[in-house]
């Protein structure tokens, strides 16, 4: 069992920055691949970022590639975020998950775990 929670959310001005923290409980956290998702009312959750336990390899979004980074820090138990040049269209809650077989990082079943999401909006 894996419980997420997301922190470092809130509001920012277009063109700034943001650093997304989210701390995962239990012994096994370097096992699992790590995902960033996000969500807007009335859409779809939309995958963000991940990154391989195994390997560390990264992928992202075509939107946030080149803005957005992922990393992890196995010894605190936690996953990164870090978000820099944020548009308005970055507006969303932002969830992270843990998946201990993950076979596409980009699609949102393939996780075990989800934290409650933090808030992130950016104002133009």
């Amino acid at each position: 069992q894996v419980q997420l929670a997301e922190s470092g959310g809130g509001l920012v001005q277009a063109g700034g920055s943001l650093r997304l923290s989210c701390a995962a409980s239990g012994r096994t956290f370097s096992r699992y691949d790590m995902g960033w998702f996000r969500q807007t009312p009335g859409k779809e959750r939309e995958f963000v970022a991940a990154i391989r336990w195994s390997s560390g390899n990264t992928d992202y979004a075509d939107s946030v590639r080149g803005r957005f980074t992922i990393s992890r820090d196995n010894a605190k138990n936690t996953v990164y975020l870090q978000m820099n040049s944020l548009k308005t269209e970055d507006t969303a809650v932002y969830y992270c998950a843990a998946g201990a077989r993950v076979g596409a990082l980009a699609i949102p079943y393939e996780y075990d775990y989800w934290g409650q999401g933090t808030q992130v909006t950016v104002s133009s």
